[in-house]
């Protein structure tokens, strides 16, 4: 058995070479980045050297030391969507589709952050870290998207199959420095792709999108790491239509760093932030949180709802599925903190979230697809 998971390791490195393999990025244009230096994208703080016997012992914990809870015994429930439902759903809408797929309506249109439908979060779909449960609704099924947010080009979050249907419709992809010229390379239509360095941003129907820093990395094969850049987001929603301004905050993939203080300081408060809350280790504690620091940097941002994201979809660490949600639960309740945690599926208002069941506990219902039209099961 051993054998075989280590041959399923070599397999997909050797398809992350291949899939890196495909992909020449102008590094030239780069240059101007004050992240940037000799050839790649670098962090403020630089990333302590882990060295090759660290290395091997986090490739080695990862393939063979897996806790018996790393998947749930059964899928998760999941509320399905609908075309009609999203379309009639109101303003400051969210949906959460799986992993950091979130859905988000703003001003009538719909906007994507780092989608993934793909069955696993690999460079190829025999092999590789498999879904929970299916997305609450079809890729095709989408309403038209007005855009798509890319917080870095990890196989997590960026998974071209689904960014080359969606950029059949959607307008434009907000990007950090070189994942957009990664989504040209595979053919999405440059006029539809804007790409920034952190604290770079647009305005696209009175909607403020700015990209922040973040500590991580990128890379999607062995010989192109940091050579695109990784962010967070802020999304800022402008008073209108006797609704109030609203402020939410993408943490994409990170560890923890006193960025989250400087964005606060600019941007904040912000009325909800989605926050990275799993494949975390002890390993690993510079490019992903603890839940911890999940709730700390929730409130460097000054922020008043929690949604914890990065969970629930995905086996990419050695906790358990559910440890995140309770980790994160607990510590919210200590610090009198407000936590949202939505089903995959579940509508929730950002104007006015609230509080939800604790879900991932429940066991009779888990695996059973309820219908779902734009926030009434039936």
């Amino acid at each position: 058995m051993r054998r075989l998971v280590l041959l399923s390791g070599v397999l997909i490195v050797s398809a992350c070479l291949l899939s890196a393999a495909k992909t020449n990025l102008p590094l030239a244009a780069y240059e101007a980045s004050p992240q940037f230096a000799e050839g790649v994208f670098r962090n403020p703080v630089p990333k302590p050297a882990d060295g090759l016997f660290k290395t091997l012992g986090i490739v080695w914990n990862v393939l063979l030391n897996k806790p018996a809870d790393a998947t749930p015994k059964a899928a998760p429930p999941v509320l399905a969507l609908t075309r009609a439902g999203l379309e009639a759903a109101p303003d400051r809408s969210l949906f959460r589709l799986g992993h950091s797929t979130m859905l988000i309506k703003l001003r009538g249109g719909f906007w994507i952050t780092d989608p993934v439908f793909a069955e696993r979060a690999s460079p190829v779909q025999w092999m590789g870290p498999k879904r929970f449960h299916a997305p609450p609704i079809a890729l095709e099924d989408l309403p038209p998207l007005r855009g798509v947010i890319l917080s870095h080009d990890h196989y997590d979050h960026l998974d071209r199959d689904t960014v080359m249907q969606l950029a059949k419709t959607a307008d434009v992809f907000l990007t950090p420095l070189g994942v957009g010229d990664r989504l040209v390379a595979w053919g999405v239509a440059p006029e539809k792709v804007r790409q920034f360095d952190w604290w770079q941003g647009t305005s696209i129907d009175g909607v403020q999108f700015t990209a922040t820093p973040a500590q991580h990395f990128s890379g999607r094969g062995l010989f192109d790491g940091n050579r695109t850049l990784w962010a967070s987001w802020t999304i800022i929603d402008a008073a209108h239509d006797n609704a109030a301004e609203l402020r939410v905050f993408f943490s994409g993939d990170t560890g923890y760093f006193d960025g989250f203080k400087e964005i606060g300081r600019r941007f904040g408060p912000f009325d909800v932030t989605l926050m990275e809350t799993g494949a975390y280790d002890p390993q690993w504690p510079y490019v992903h949180m603890q839940p911890e620091q999940t709730v700390q940097a929730h409130q460097d941002l000054r922020g008043r709802w929690l949604l914890p994201v990065h969970n629930g979809t995905f086996d990419l660490a050695l906790h358990g599925w559910t440890e995140p949600f309770e980790r994160v639960s607990a510590l919210s309740a200590q610090r009198g903190i407000a936590l949202a945690t939505p089903r995959m599926g579940e509508r929730l208002d950002l104007s006015a979230p609230r509080a939800a069941t604790p879900w991932w506990r429940e066991t009779q219902d888990a695996g059973v697809a309820q219908a779902y039209d734009g926030g009434t099961s039936r």
